[in-house]
């Protein structure tokens, strides 16, 4: 694993702490006994959540909980995450649109939840980069050639 891996994990946890409170924040005035949120806020905060699980098993797992860390798992979470992530910053970009805001700080936190999304996203694309050249890299590949003798008729 690569040094810098951990403090991409840490400042992953920390901006998906940062979305989750931006997006709790756009969620909130749609909370009431006959409507919800829009779909693509719940989603982004699904997101939020969902990446501080995967952040948790991904970086706390391999360190206090070997037997029940796979890296391919570790691996298929990651791309699941970074998919989710682009998915939900394209949605949420493409549902507000180009807002100007002015003195708005309910735009202001819509704009910054699209951001961080987006910055969610770029360091989730590295991890998987990174863990899937990591695990080509390390698949087990045998460098001795065992030949069995030829016995023929």
């Amino acid at each position: 694993m690569y040094g810098f891996v951990p403090i991409i994990h840490i400042v992953a946890a920390v901006f998906a702490i940062i979305e989750l409170g931006l997006i709790g924040y756009i969620v909130t005035p749609f909370t009431g006994p006959w409507w919800g949120p829009p779909s693509v806020e719940s989603f982004l905060l699904f997101n939020s959540i969902w990446s501080l699980l995967v952040l948790a098993y991904v970086g706390l797992t391999p360190l206090y909980y070997t037997r029940v860390f796979h890296r391919l798992v570790s691996l298929a979470v990651e791309w699941i995450t970074m998919i989710f992530w682009f998915a939900g910053a394209i949605a949420l970009a493409v549902f507000w649109g180009s807002p100007h805001c002015g003195g708005n700080t309910y735009c202001g936190t819509v704009e910054a939840a699209i951001a961080f999304a987006f910055f969610l996203w770029a360091l989730f694309l590295v991890l998987v980069v990174v863990d899937t050249f990591e695990a080509m890299r390390s698949r087990g590949h045998s460098t001795t050639t065992h030949q069995t003798p030829y016995v023929g008729a």
